[in-house]
C-alpha cells in the first residue's frame, strides 16, 4: 500500500489543488504541496501529450527547488469534448461556453502523472469517458453561482455540485477528480527500489 512504500520518503505535491491535497491525505501520505509557476497552455498536440506535457514541465519545475531525494509528484487534467481541449475557464463566459458544450455528451477526460526523484522521472496518463446530463441555462446559471466551475478542467467537479450532471464513467473516478489513484499507485511500484 502507499501509505507503507512511501512513508519514509519525502514527498512533494507540486500542485495547489485541494482535491489533490484531499486525495493524499485520503490515502495516508503526508506531502507539502508546492504549487508549481508554470503556464499550462493548450496547444494542437494530442490531448494525452498535452497533460503529460504539462504534469512533467510542473515536476520539473518544483523539483528545481527540493532536496535531491524528494518524491515529487505533479499531475495534470484536461477534458475533451468535440475535438476540442477544456482546460481551466478563465471567465464566467468561457464556463458557459464549456458547459453548453458538454451539456448532453460524452467527453473524455485525461489526467498525467509525474515522478521525479533526482534524475528519475517518470511519467504516464489516465483516460476515462465521462456521460453529461442535458443542462439548461438555468441549471448551468445556477452551478456558477456555486463558483465551482472556475477552477476546475471542463468547467465542473465531480467531486461537487457538479456531480449531479454526471450520468456514467466509464473508467477511473478519481481520475475525473483529477488525480487517477490507481495509475500513481502502478506507477510508484516502477520506481526504483534504491531511490524509495
Amino acid at each position: 500500500m502507499l501509505h507503507k512504500v512511501l512513508r519514509n520518503k519525502k514527498i512533494i505535491l507540486a500542485s495547489a489543488s485541494p482535491r489533490r491535497k484531499q486525495i493524499f491525505e485520503m490515502l495516508g501520505l503526508k506531502s507539502l504541496c508546492v504549487p508549481p509557476q508554470i503556464e499550462e497552455l493548450i496547444t494542437d498536440q494530442k490531448p494525452y501529450l498535452q497533460v503529460m506535457h504539462h504534469a512533467s514541465n510542473k515536476a520539473r519545475a518544483v523539483a528545481l527547488k527540493m532536496d535531491e531525494d524528494a518524491l515529487i509528484v505533479a499531475s495534470d487534467t484536461i477534458v475533451f469534448c468535440d475535438g476540442k481541449v477544456l482546460g481551466k475557464p478563465e471567465t464566467r463566459d468561457r464556463a458557459i461556453e464549456y458547459l453548453r458544450l458538454l451539456s448532453g455528451k460524452k467527453h473524455i477526460v485525461y489526467s498525467a502523472i509525474c515522478l521525479a526523484i533526482g534524475s528519475f522521472m517518470l511519467c504516464d496518463y489516465e483516460k476515462s469517458l465521462v456521460q453529461f446530463a442535458n443542462l439548461n441555462d438555468q441549471q448551468i446559471s445556477y452551478y456558477l453561482a456555486t463558483k465551482e466551475p472556475i477552477d476546475k478542467a471542463g468547467a465542473y467537479g465531480i467531486q461537487g455540485y457538479g456531480s449531479q450532471f454526471i450520468e456514467k464513467i466509464s473508467g477511473c473516478y478519481f481520475n475525473v477528480m483529477g488525480f487517477p489513484v490507481n495509475l500513481f499507485y502502478r506507477m510508484v511500484q516502477k520506481i526504483p527500489k534504491e531511490l524509495l
